[in-house]
């Protein structure tokens, strides 16, 4: 049990250390390639942090434990909202204005992504020919924010320096990374079910949906400390949709996603009641310390509630 706990954490750092560089190594060649700010932002940040839900998921159903994807999803989201949300509130130390259209933006495609999700999981199965619908909202949510920005113009590559073969090495190797991390990771959270008789999806609803929304956490930190504290729940958003949107239809690609009544009766509504706080109160275009903090006292009773099932 203690070897295999350890593989776990190992195999999870690996997962995200690799996520990591890759994201960092997509953003130098997006630099080089003069792509707009913007777009690496939200695509290449946005969905490197989310790589970690999405390979372990693909993991996952591939070898028939799909009901870990689930879990993970709907924990991974909980997290986001209320555990990271609530953390860059406290460490901002004051309340977090929103002054960015971008952020209503994801706002009404974060409720939307939470209402199509609750559609899809509610009786217990999502198939590739219902979850696909999530890919195509997701393409309409680029497009819209990517019309709407006016740093978008026509590429080109650079030509006053040399191609960043080193980031390009960096990326492959990262790619590496993150396949054995993830497979290693659902490998041991299996054996840790099993060794304390507790179902898989539980322990992705907790375990690894919280180490897997480390890098979330991580870029909002070192968002906060820069004073971009709103770019920090943009952040957040962005891997809430992505995670919802296109995670399912990926995943469900190779075989029906298996979703327990004990997280449809429970963990979903509580996602679901997530989003419409988290809309509710940012209404007047703030979000202050003691609503964080209220986000993390709300975390902690949802781990409770799950850990005394």
């Amino acid at each position: 049990m203690a070897i295999t706990l350890l593989i776990f954490i190992l195999a999870l750092l690996l997962l995200l250390a690799s996520a990591k560089f890759l994201t960092n190594s997509a953003e130098m060649i997006g630099s080089y390639l003069k792509l707009p700010p913007f777009v690496i932002g939200i695509f290449i940040v946005g969905i490197g942090t989310s790589l970690p839900e999405l390979i372990s998921g693909l993991f996952s159903v591939n070898r028939g434990i799909s009901e870990i994807l689930a879990g993970n999803l709907m924990g991974a989201n909980i997290s986001n909202i209320l555990l990271v949300t609530g953390l860059a509130v406290v460490l901002n130390k004051k309340k977090i204005i929103l002054s960015s259209n971008y952020i209503y933006v994801d706002l009404h495609f974060l409720i939307g992504s939470f209402v199509y999700f609750c559609i899809i999981a509610f009786d217990g199965n999502i198939m590739f020919h219902e979850a696909f619908t999530g890919f195509i909202i997701f393409i309409i949510y680029s497009i819209y924010l990517i019309r709407g920005d006016a740093l978008l113009n026509k590429t080109r590559v650079s030509s006053d320096s040399p191609f960043p073969f080193k980031y390009l090495a960096l990326f492959i190797a990262s790619c590496v990374g993150i396949y054995f991390g993830a497979d290693y990771t659902i490998t041991s959270l299996v054996k840790i079910a099993a060794a304390l008789n507790i179902s898989n999806a539980i322990i992705a609803l907790t375990l690894l949906s919280l180490g897997t929304t480390l890098p979330e956490l991580a870029v909002n930190i070192s968002a906060i400390r820069r004073g971009k504290a709103e770019m920090a729940l943009g952040n957040v958003l962005g891997s809430c949709i992505f995670n919802t949107l296109v995670i399912p239809p990926l995943t469900s690609a190779l075989g029906v996603i298996e979703v327990p009544a004990s997280l449809v009766s429970f963990s979903l509504p509580v996602m679901a009641a997530c989003g419409l706080l988290f809309y509710l109160l940012t209404q007047d275009k703030t979000i202050s310390v003691w609503e964080g903090l209220m986000f993390i006292c709300l975390y902690i009773l949802f781990i409770i509630k799950i850990a005394v099932q």
